[in-house]
């Protein structure tokens, strides 16, 4: 390897190649060069070992050293470097010490006690004082030096010569070369020799005289520096290779801020950890007793409602379980920008950080307003990262011309937005969003010129929403000959079901540049190949069809992929992302990097639990200290090798230990076992791979051997057959999988690449790969992003969960009811389709990386849709428990009681303690509880049956892409209901718990006193009931006009039927009959 006289450093453990520019400290090739260096112990001169070489005694720093000093050290000292704390590595030819062992690396057990040869070294390293002389004398005579080390290769200075030119204090005292063999110890001084002086010229350059100046220090904090700044890194541990060390090497020094870890851990402090931890195992004892109790105590007149709270109890209980323990150990995480910058962007070179793809994805441009499109793609190509490195590609999976103008008008107004966000700075730099704060622009602006180009843009962007919307007006009406472009010919997509694949790109780094002549980031349109017959797999085929383009046009080894109606929030996400993904201590191991979903426009006491904060403030951060958030579909930032289905690296493991202080005969029948058992290991592996010729391929060296048995010619061929089968018949897909340092491969035309880029996205292109099944974007659920995260954390990869102080993105949600309830379905569908599948992580993954606690995330997160049987159950029971005057508990004692308060006290402990140390309020708390029984009352029962007939009866859904607000007024959605069967269960369990709190109060008027006792618990139960479900009631009742007229019909059938159930049980009359008496008269 040529390295052009540059000083080569790198540590095994770490992967990291460090090249430091040695052009002024070159490489030493004489005395002179070296006379700057001495010992910065004794002050001794530095000597020459026997190969010309100068000694370094510490290979990480370089502190000068000499080589006795350097023994001294390791047989009296602590063994390290003064410098740099480093342990002393045993050089060859020095003794051994205890800890060698641990570290050697080869053996020298022939020369290491050998005095003749010591002695030789000794002298061949410019015969330094310290080393004893068996004759005894102080002064070593000619006869005992060794004339081979004396030759005229190293000169010799004279000494006793003095100039007249220099007063006597300015004399320096040098030890003669031959005194090194005297008796005392090195480095203690004896003081009672005599020593020749030497004089030394201090005007002249103290290199002539071949040893070091009085100024050593000035010299070495130069040459620090010259090394500080001369540091170039070369390859990070972070963007690839094969060393799997997890922690930095204590080896290689800190040398400046830039080589701190770019992100740490915060754990949840002690004070709110621990007593949420004994309130959950509490909870548990509070469960196993009250279980105790209520299956002791049935109620014997009521058994099939008490049997039927027993159920839903138990499963509840379960539910919780799964629910609770995965957020045993929570924390937070804190990224440091600043040291990022330090390590990868250095100051007049070119920036380091890595190459990112960015994946906007969208159907329908009527229920996704191209507006809303075009803010996401304005905020991607003005974020705060190298305009070289970042590559913005736009999937229109319905083909509309609509999206493909909207994007060529975007490309043009990015060419006045790019520039003036990052000539200002400005936050957040999506435009729609932007200019509609309501906050004081001009604060902390005090350039003049802000608030003329603010003004002039916001007219801009005006017009530029003035053309955006025309051009969705005029998309209402569809041609009958379809849509044709400028040239006259007709639009590839007119037919969304049947239309080639399509490519365009509207911004690159040599095409269009910005207003100020500046490099413009990428912008692909992408439109993947539809054709009658063929499965596209709805969003997730849509996302391999952008992997596989990407991977032909840039192929960055990172991705991120955000919905279109996400625009970037915080304009510094990606660098966020980048202090993990590019961390050198663990981010190796990172298959991605997930940000909170937030949201704008939601009503201010956010009715349907839209924000989910429950959800991404507590359950992520208890993910999130086991092995990692899951993929929430949106706001992630991906590691393109672990989407290609590759294991995660695994630390090796250490060398075993062979024992040497037993005889052999004591370890000759364990070592015979270990043998036989590595053989037998190996059959086994060679059997199972010829008997499974299916077996998956999850690591690049399992894809790149060669198989037994094959001849040399056809062995040649198997890893690209193998690759192929994987990956598909592109050869230049496939060549950018195995590009060490990503990026396109060498030689290729842009014309080359947009041709296999179409080949890539055609509709048959995945057949008999693993597409879908091991590699990208997993197919086999709507909810593609958990089964996606799922595998990759089964291939042992870790994910973190970043939370930046300004949200890194922001998002449309559904404001009515209606549009809420679809989305809630769509997810639970795509559980319920897990959870019949091979993947259910109830059996699927065991042996492989996924840790305990994180499969009961993914369990808790594929079988929660089950829970709307019980609870559609449950809370029926107060309604019945009051028209029929039966109760699900029997009358309680006083230990009942005391186990029913410590359980609703557990359970508002636990309540309380989650807010805590999440930051998550109240309102927030109680409208996830609420919104949680009406979708798992609704959305969660009809995903339950649309999944069950989809196994059993082979019956399709098809899911309806929610609508994204557009510009129609704040909150003008929010009261509007539209008609869907998810609306009848809640209105249903609504009205009957009403009537029944109305039959069970009128009862107890009728009854007198005594009844109303019995009365509270199960009004309390109905109330429950009720509460929880009055969010639905305000929406449905809000704006009488809104209510459709088939939920008017369908209220006054239920409440005819429960009218009659009324007349039926007739609570004004007695339990026992009618009772006749006489009146008194004489009718006779």
């Amino acid at each position: 390897m040529a390295t052009n006289g540059r000083l080569i450093a790198g540590s095994h453990n770490r992967n990291e190649f460090v090249l430091i520019n040695a052009d002024e400290v070159g490489r030493v090739t004489s005395v002179k060069e070296l006379s700057g260096q001495i010992c910065q112990i004794c002050g001794d001169e530095i000597e020459i070992t026997v190969d010309g070489e100068p000694f370094v005694a510490c290979n990480e720093c370089a502190f000068p050293v000499c080589r006795p000093c350097y023994e001294y050290e390791r047989r009296e000292g602590n063994q390290a470097c003064p410098q740099c704390k480093t342990r002393y590595k045993r050089i060859k030819g020095s003794p051994r010490v205890e800890g060698d062992d641990e570290e050697e690396e080869f053996d020298d057990l022939d020369n290491e006690f050998d005095p003749h040869q010591t002695a030789e070294a000794a002298l061949s390293a410019r015969l330094n004082v310290g080393r004893g002389n068996p004759n005894g004398s102080v002064y070593a005579t000619p006869s005992e030096m060794d004339p081979a080390a004396l030759g005229t290769e190293i000169p010799l200075l004279t000494y006793g010569q003095e100039e007249d030119g220099i007063s006597a204090d300015k004399h320096a005292l040098i030890v003669p070369p031959f005194m090194s063999r005297g008796k005392r110890v090195h480095p203690v001084s004896d003081s009672s020799m005599s020593l020749p002086p030497r004089p030394m010229d201090p005007k002249k350059d103290l290199a002539v005289y071949g040893y070091g100046s009085v100024a050593w220090k000035e010299r070495m904090e130069d040459w620090k520096k010259k090394q500080n700044d001369k540091l170039q890194m070369v390859k990070h541990e972070g963007a690839g290779g094969n060393n799997d060390g997890d922690e930095l090497d204590p080896d290689l020094p800190k040398m400046d801020e830039g080589r701190q870890p770019l992100s740490r851990k915060m754990p949840i402090s002690s004070s709110k950890l621990s007593p949420y931890r004994l309130i959950i195992l509490l909870r548990l004892v509070i469960l196993g007793l009250f279980f105790h109790y209520r299956i002791r105590h049935p109620v014997h007149d009521a058994y099939g409602l008490w049997l039927t709270s027993i159920i839903c109890e138990i499963w509840f209980a379960v539910s919780w379980v799964f629910d609770q323990f995965p957020k045993w150990v929570p924390i937070k995480r804190e990224t440091y920008l600043d040291r990022l910058s330090l390590r990868y962007e250095k100051e007049g070179k070119p920036s380091e950080l890595a190459h990112i793809d960015i994946f906007v994805s969208t159907v329908d441009p009527l229920k996704e307003p191209p507006l809303i499109t075009a803010n996401t793609v304005l905020s991607i190509l003005a974020v705060d990262y190298p305009v070289d490195k970042v590559s913005c590609y736009v999937s229109d999976d319905g083909a509309a011309m609509l999206t493909f103008e909207a994007l060529s008008e975007t490309s043009e107004f990015a060419r006045k937005w790019v520039p003036f966000c990052k000539k200002f700075n400005i936050e957040p730099r999506a435009p729609e969003w932007y200019f509609a704060q309501k906050v004081d622009y001009l604060k902390n602006k005090v350039d003049a010129s802000f608030v003329r180009e603010r003004r002039a843009m916001k007219r801009d962007y005006e017009e530029f929403k003035v053309r955006i919307n025309g051009l969705v007006a005029m998309a209402q009406k569809v041609p009958e000959d379809g849509w044709t472009m400028q040239d006259g010919t007709p639009w590839p997509g007119n037919n969304v079901r049947d239309h080639p694949g399509m490519i365009q790109v509207f911004l690159g780094h040599d095409g269009l540049h910005d207003i100020e002549g500046k490099v413009l980031p990428r912008l692909i349109y992408v439109s993947r190949e539809k054709r009658p017959g063929f499965d596209h797999h709805k969003k997730a085929g849509a996302m391999n069809a952008l992997m596989r383009v990407s991977a032909v046009i840039s192929n960055a080894p990172y991705l991120l992929n955000v919905d279109c109606d996400h625009y970037i929030n915080n304009s510094k996400a990606l660098r966020e992302a980048m202090c993990f993904m590019m961390d050198p201590t663990s981010g190796k191991k990172l298959c991605y990097v997930q940000f909170p979903q937030r949201f704008d426009g939601i009503d201010l006491h956010d009715r349907y639990s839209n924000r989910n904060v429950v959800f991404f403030d507590i359950n992520m951060k208890g993910l999130d200290g086991i092995q990692g958030p899951i993929y929430v579909g949106t706001g992630c930032v991906f590691r393109r090798q672990a989407l290609y289905g590759y294991d995660a690296p695994k630390k090796p493991k250490p060398p075993g230990k062979t024992c040497n202080c037993w005889p052999n005969w004591c370890c000759f029948c364990c070592k015979s076992r270990k043998k036989h058992k590595k053989g037998k290991t190996t059959k086994d592996k060679k059997k199972a791979k010829g008997k499974d010729a299916s077996t998956q391929i999850h690591a690049l060296e399992n894809i790149e051997e060669g198989i037994e048995g094959v001849d040399s010619e056809k062995a040649s061929f198997m890893p690209q057959i193998k690759l192929e089968k994987k990956f598909g018949q592109s050869p230049v897909f496939v060549a950018s999988t195995l590009l060490e340092d990503d990026g396109i491969p060498p030689g290729a035309s842009s014309a080359s690449l947009l041709k296999e880029a179409i080949h890539v996205i055609s509709c048959g292109y995945e057949d008999k790969t693993e597409w879908g099944k091991e590699v990208g974007w997993i197919y086999g659920s709507v909810t593609e992003d958990i089964l996606t995260g799922f595998k990759m954390h089964c291939h042992g990869w870790r994910s973190v969960y970043c939370m930046p102080k300004r949200p890194a993105f922001k998002g449309s949600a559904p404001i009515n009811l209606s549009d809420r309830l679809h989305q809630v379905l769509r997810w639970a569908l795509g559980s319920v389709e897990i959870f019949f599948s091979k993947h259910c992580p109830i059996w699927y993954g065991y042996g492989c990386g996924l840790k305990p606690l994180e499969r009961f995330s993914y369990i808790n997160s594929i079988v929660y849709p089950l829970t709307s049987l019980p609870l559609l159950a449950y809370c029926t029971l107060p309604a019945i428990c009051l028209l029929t005057g039966k109760f699900i508990v029997p009358e309680l004692s006083n230990y009942a009681s005391i186990v029913f308060m410590a359980l609703f006290i557990s359970i508002a402990a636990t309540t309380i303690l989650e807010m805590r140390w999440g930051g998550v309020g109240l309102d927030d708390m109680w409208r996830n509880e609420q919104f949680w029984v009406i979708g798992g009352v609704s959305s969660h029962f009809f995903a339950l049956l649309q999944g069950l007939l989809k196994v059993l009866a082979g019956v399709n859904t098809s899911f309806t892409v929610t609508s994204k607000a557009a510009d129609d007024g704040e909150f003008s959605e929010l009261y509007l209901f539209k008609w869907t069967s998810l609306l009848i269960p809640p209105m249903t369990l609504l009205i009957i718990n009403i009537i029944g709190v109305v039959v069970g109060v009128s009862d107890a008027i009728n009854n007198g006193y005594d009844s109303w006792g019995p009365l509270f618990g199960k009004l309390f139960f109905a109330l429950w009931v009720i509460v929880h479900l009055y969010p639905f009631l305000k929406g449905m009742m809000g704006k009488q006009s809104n209510v459709p007229t088939i939920i008017v019909v369908w209220s006054i059938l239920l409440a005819s039927i429960l009218s009659l159930l009324w007349v039926r049980i007739n609570p004004f009359v007695t339990r026992g009959g009618l009772t006749l008496e006489v009146c008194g008269l004489d009718c006779d």
